[in-house]
C-alpha cells in the first residue's frame, strides 16, 4: 500500500466507526464513511476534503455495491475495508423471536458478507487490499446469558473471514479479524441494543438481573475506542497485518482461556478420539 490509502468504514455514523474514520483521516488517508444516514456522518466527523459520506444499509447487497462504486469513483481505489456496522439483539434464546434472531444474523454476519463481496472485485483488480472485520470476544467464547444470536453471528464472521483469507491471499488481499472486549462504544445503548420481551416465567429473575447488568455497563466500559481506532490504523499499515487481533486486556484473557479450554477438551478423551478410524485406515 502507498502512504495514503483509501478506507471504506461501515457503521461510521456513531460509536467505534466514527473513531476509526477519524483516526484514518488524522493519519492522512482518504475515508468513505458509511451509515444509514449521511447526516449522522457529517454531524460526527464534519466536512473534510478526504471524506466522502455514503448512505449504506449493510443488509442491502445492491447498496453495498453502490458504496464501493462511489469509493472508486471519488478516490480511484479501495485499500482498506472495515466491516464495523453492528447491533445487539439481546435475550434468552427461547424468548427471542425468530425475526429478531434473523435480524442479528442479517446485520452482523451477512452485512460483512455483502460489503466484502462488493469490495473484492476492486481489490482483486488492484492485486492489493485489506479486509478488516470487527468481530467480538463473543466470537471466540460465549460465556454469558443473552448472547445466542450475537455470538452466532460473530462465530460465523470468524469462520467466514478465516476461510476467505486463503482464497484471496494469492491476489495480495489480506484479512484481519478484530475481537474487542468491552469498549466504551454505543453497542449497549438503546440505539444499538434491543432486548427480547420477557415471556417465560422460568427466566424472569435472570432476565431482570441480566438487563440491569448490561444497562449498568453502558458508558462505563474500560476500553477506549479512540485508542483501538489508532491501533487499527497502525496494524493496517503493517506488511503482514495479524489474522486476529485481541483488542483489550480482557480480550487477551478470553483468547488465553479459550485456548486452554480447547487443549483440555482435546486431551479429555484423547484415547477415544484417536481410535475412531477404520481398522484398515
Amino acid at each position: 500500500m502507498t502512504d495514503k490509502t483509501v478506507w471504506l468504514v461501515t457503521g461510521a455514523g456513531r460509536g467505534l466507526g466514527v473513531h476509526i474514520a477519524r483516526a484514518a483521516l488524522d493519519a492522512g488517508h482518504a475515508v468513505v464513511a458509511t451509515a444509514r444516514s449521511t447526516e449522522a456522518i457529517i454531524t460526527a466527523l464534519g466536512e473534510h476534503e478526504n471524506l466522502l459520506a455514503v448512505a449504506l444499509d449493510v443488509t442491502d447487497p445492491q447498496a453495498a455495491t453502490a458504496a464501493v462504486a462511489a469509493t472508486v469513483e471519488r478516490f480511484g481505489q479501495l485499500d482498506v475495508l472495515v466491516n464495523n456496522a453492528g447491533s445487539f439483539q439481546a435475550g434468552f434464546f427461547e424468548e427471542m423471536t425468530p425475526e429478531a434472531f434473523r435480524s442479528q444474523i442479517e446485520t452482523t454476519l451477512f452485512g460483512p458478507v455483502n460489503v466484502t463481496r462488493a469490495a473484492l472485485p476492486q481489490m482483486r483488480t488492484q492485486r492489493s487490499g485489506l479486509v478488516v472485520t470487527i468481530s467480538s470476544t463473543a466470537g471466540i467464547a460465549s460465556t454469558g446469558d443473552f448472547l445466542t444470536a450475537y455470538a452466532a453471528s460473530k462465530f460465523g464472521v470468524e469462520g467466514f473471514m478465516e476461510a476467505l483469507a486463503t482464497e484471496v491471499e494469492p491476489f495480495g488481499i489480506r484479512t484481519m479479524l478484530v475481537e474487542p472486549g468491552f469498549f466504551r462504544t454505543e453497542l449497549l445503548s438503546p440505539q444499538s441494543t434491543q432486548y427480547a420481551e420477557p415471556t417465560i416465567e422460568d427466566y424472569t429473575d435472570r432476565t431482570r438481573q441480566t438487563v440491569q447488568a448490561w444497562r449498568s455497563m453502558d458508558g462505563k466500559q474500560g476500553g477506549d475506542p479512540a485508542k483501538l481506532a489508532t491501533a487499527l490504523v497502525h496494524l493496517s499499515a503493517l506488511p503482514e497485518p495479524p489474522a486476529r487481533f485481541a483488542a483489550g486486556a480482557d480480550a487477551v484473557d478470553v483468547f488465553e482461556a479459550k485456548a486452554a479450554t480447547l487443549l483440555a477438551q482435546a486431551d479429555a478423551h484423547r484415547e477415544l478420539s484417536t481410535n475412531l478410524a477404520h481398522d484398515d485406515a
